[in-house]
């Protein structure tokens, strides 16, 4: 059972013991931190407390869960100039997995609900889901070095997207030190038919309504009303980025040897981030989200193109914006009082600047930027807005979906004999997926209430509830 005390309502400190180099600290109600207590992932928490040159704190959202080394939820920041690491297991196997929303415009609830099942097949001809499937786009070495290096801009100079949609991507959908040099023939040759693909497992694309509204004035600027239609589309850089990140765990478990990291955990192996090994595996993480975010670009030109098909041209679909959940990146934050170049890891969780900050792109700089949590296919997801306790005391990080209550092997159990696309069709939910197998896994009760998790964000002062977003359509691998 894992030692912590209650700093206020939504947060919790794990005093630093041992090898520990800094406190560890869980954002979370009383009630989600009691289902932590005797969770491994807490001793998660405070195993990347003891990586060289992390500033702060070892942080955890309030959807944490166990991970491989660090706990999906987690955040931590490192000082480049002080020895400190860059590791693998802070980023994750799916590079850049995120979320983007859209907005549809030209079409009602009410007549996207009357061509309900026939809209899902669609977008699941469109839009390959399930285990290594394949898209209709096949890449040419040279096109996939030019996805590495430029993300949804590469798309968007192809004819696949508007170049406003760039402004409104984290990182203007394009991580600028990636190098695809060093990335290996196996992760190449993985990635050449996956662009325009979900995936399996808890990716998804969920045509959604908006069913309530938390913050009018947010809701306004965005142009969301209750009633009104949105896309998310979530999935990141399919077998490009597990590559990547399967190929420089072997990298990472030497380099630790060589540079002498005792490690409390051989999943956290790591490198100084300014060594040899630890530029190679930023680069080439950095290509990793570049593909990521040319998927996601390209899902949204194909699903504007059956929302038209179906709906007419006067039917479309702008992008409010897209956030990156398994990142690695050098951003400027408080440490203490005053403001340093660190190396934040963001495993499972969201950027989430406030009003104001330069790095929101204009349109929302008056707001904060936009946070996309998703929830589970039978209940509902959440759009936030970062706020300045974030920048304080997170560096800028938030929440990035529901987090999972039960492992996929009990989800299994638990669904067995029943029909879940009929219990969906009974909440007015139509589910259209590629195999039954992940429907088992994602059943609502393998996941926390979303509703909870961003309610502990809310109140921690890290972010600001703005809607909630109900699901109509779902696409699952």
């Amino acid at each position: 059972m894992s030692e912590y005390h209650r700093i206020h309502d939504h947060l919790w400190e794990l005093p630093a013991r041992g090898p520990m180099r800094v406190p560890g600290r869980v954002y979370a109600s009383a009630e989600l931190m009691r289902e932590l207590r005797d969770d491994p992932c807490l001793e998660q928490v405070r195993n990347v407390a003891c990586l060289p040159g992390i500033v702060g704190y070892s942080m955890a959202m309030p959807d944490i869960h166990w991970g491989y080394g660090f706990p999906i939820g987690g955040v931590a920041a490192f000082d480049p100039k002080d020895a400190g690491v860059i590791s693998p297991g802070g980023v994750g196997f799916d590079i850049n997995c995120g979320v983007r929303l859209l907005r549809v415009r030209g079409v009602k609830e009410k007549r996207m609900r009357r061509k309900g099942p026939e809209l899902a097949q669609a977008l699941l001809e469109a839009v390959p889901a399930g285990v290594g499937r394949g898209g209709a786009l096949k890449l040419t070495p040279e096109d996939l070095d030019q996805v590495a290096l430029k993300g949804a801009a590469w798309m968007v100079e192809n004819g696949f997207g508007r170049p406003q949609d760039l402004d409104h991507c984290e990182e203007g959908g394009q991580a600028s030190w990636a190098q695809p040099k060093n990335v290996s023939s196996d992760a190449k040759k993985r990635a050449r038919n996956q662009l325009g693909t979900l995936g399996s497992g808890n990716h998804f694309l969920e045509v959604q309504v908006v069913d309530e509204i938390h913050d009018p004035e947010g809701a306004e600027h965005l142009q969301l009303e209750e009633g009104s239609l949105t896309v998310l589309i979530h999935t990141g850089s399919r077998g490009f980025g597990h590559q990547i990140c399967d190929d420089y765990l072997d990298v990472m478990i030497r380099a630790s040897k060589d540079y002498g990291l005792e490690l409390p955990d051989k999943q956290l192996c790591a490198a100084p981030f300014e060594s040899g090994p630890g530029q190679d595996y930023f680069q080439s993480m950095g290509a990793g989200m570049n593909f990521a975010f040319a998927n996601r670009q390209l899902i949204t030109h194909r699903v504007r193109e059956v929302l038209q098909e179906f709906f007419g041209p006067e039917c479309d679909a702008d992008l409010i914006y897209d956030v990156c959940h398994n990142i690695a990146k050098k951003e400027e934050h408080y440490v203490g009082e005053s403001k340093k170049e660190v190396v934040v890891h963001r495993k499972g969780a969201t950027r989430a600047f406030g009003p104001g900050h330069p790095l929101v792109p204009p349109a929302y700089r008056q707001i904060g930027q936009p946070v996309l949590v998703p929830g589970d296919m039978g209940r509902y997801s959440y759009l936030l807005l970062g706020q300045e306790g974030a920048e304080r005391h997170t560096f800028a990080s938030c929440c990035h979906g529901a987090g999972r209550r039960l492992s996929r092997t009990q989800a299994r159990k638990r669904s067995q004999g029943r029909n879940i696309q009929k219990e969906l069709a009974s909440q007015g939910i139509c589910l259209q997926a590629f195999g039954r197998r992940t429907v088992g896994e994602e059943i609502s009760e393998a996941y926390k209430d979303v509703a909870d998790v961003v309610a502990s964000v809310a109140a921690a002062g890290l972010a600001r509830i703005v809607a909630r977003l109900r699901p109509a359509v779902v696409v699952k691998g």
